[in-house]
């Protein structure tokens, strides 16, 4: 049995902060199962692995014997999370939130254990909930404390509006810990302010307060901003074997060991072996490898896992073609399709310019050959692979 302190190592791994510290070793010293929530507005359909940070957090709750509560906020989600926004953030329908949540509920148990896991929705109470009920809820804090946030305070300094209703927003995430009497909450960094109205509220609702513990925001394949669809940088958990295998191994070296700490199930004493072992001349290639074939198996399978290996060995190693890619029907015209333009309708680039930029920099490939000439344009009537970079590819019919 894991003692409270062998306990406190494995939840600490990785974590930014844990208020309090002492709390929680008192909470875990009495060896009953934990209750620990972390909520998740279906804002979008898919997860991606900067949201598993949180997850794999709770799954390594599960492991030491504790309760996962996996909150969707299907209610507040149709508030909107004001967090690092400097502006209103336009609410979800319900429709959109229903269906994101969805998608939500099939994707988390690719690394939760179902059977330890309680999935539960906000709206289940706060649906309930009369105006009364939630006029009595906002007495409980005050406008002063809400300003004390970092955003609210820079848009309240600066001119910018605040709805009224983005006051709403801590306060239901706050209650959620009421209603589910949560020991531990988890969130990112930016969740701090909201994840110490639940404990200030419990308090106020005469329960013991959660013990808050915050996670890092895990930077995307680019080493530098946070991991977002919308930046492009992101390993989405849906993302089929071949594209999760090669986006992990084109990451940084460095970049590598925060993934592990954040992404690995590995024990921390082996990922510092692993280190020593690169620090010692193991081309870090070969590390990069084994994280990738973890997170790959953990998404699909061990199967999975080995033939995405073997599948990046034959394309980029030895410069093999796949054989399934999208297939992608253009009209050329008597002229011919500048290259610019057949890259971006075929979906391998976002614009020309980006085009142009590319098979400057020798990273643009027609059946394997390195397109030289920008001018180049291609003729109707042929079937060729197009390529851009090392994991793009399509096939484009030109009629």
């Amino acid at each position: 049995m894991t003692s409270a302190a062998e306990a406190m190592e494995i939840i600490g791994r990785g974590a930014d902060e844990i208020l309090l510290e002492e709390e929680l070793l008192k909470k875990l010293q009495r060896g009953t199962p934990l209750r620990v929530k972390a909520g998740f507005d279906p804002t979008a359909p898919d997860l991606h692995l900067g949201h598993t940070v949180l997850i794999n957090k709770l799954r390594q709750f599960q492991e030491l014997g504790h309760e996962v509560l996996f909150l969707i906020g299907d209610f507040t989600g149709m508030i909107g999370d004001p967090t690092g926004k400097n502006v209103t953030r336009k609410p979800l329908t319900r429709e959109q939130v229903l269906e994101n949540a969805r998608t939500y509920e099939t994707q988390i148990f690719k690394i939760l254990d179902p059977e330890k896991t309680l999935v539960v929705f906000n709206s289940s109470w706060m649906g309930e909930m009369s105006a009364a009920d939630l006029i009595q809820l906002a007495a409980r804090h005050t406008v002063a404390r809400m300003l004390e946030r970092d955003d609210f305070s820079k848009r309240y300094k600066g001119g910018q509006p605040i709805a009224v209703h983005e006051f709403l927003y801590p306060l239901v995430q706050g209650y959620d810990s009421v209603v589910l009497k949560a020991d531990v909450e988890l969130g990112g960094t930016d969740q701090k302010f909201n994840l110490l109205v639940g404990r200030q509220l419990q308090e106020a609702y005469g329960q013991e307060p959660q013990v808050v513990l915050t996670m890092p925001i895990l930077e995307g394949l680019d080493g530098v901003q946070k991991m977002s669809k919308s930046l492009d940088n992101y390993v989405g958990i849906a993302d089929a074997p071949d594209e999760v295998f090669g986006k992990i191994m084109s990451i940084s070296d460095e970049l590598m060991w925060r993934y592990y700490e954040l992404l690995s199930f590995r024990p921390m004493s082996e990922v510092n072996e692993l280190r020593a072992k690169v620090a010692a001349g193991l081309n870090p290639r070969d590390a990069k490898v084994r994280l990738a074939e973890e997170l790959v198996a953990r998404f699909h399978d061990q199967a999975a896992a080995r033939q995405a290996n073997e599948n990046f060995v034959a394309r980029f190693r030895k410069g093999a073609i796949p054989d399934e890619m999208p297939e992608v029907t253009l009209q050329a015209g008597p002229e011919g399709l500048p290259i610019a333009n057949l890259l971006k309708e075929a979906g391998l680039v976002s614009s020309t310019s980006d085009a142009m930029r590319m098979i400057k920099q020798g990273a643009v490939k027609i059946n394997g050959e390195r397109v030289e000439e920008r001018g180049v344009r291609c003729k109707a009537g042929s079937t060729e692979v197009y390529q851009v970079g090392k994991r793009r590819f399509a096939r484009v019919v030109l009629e």
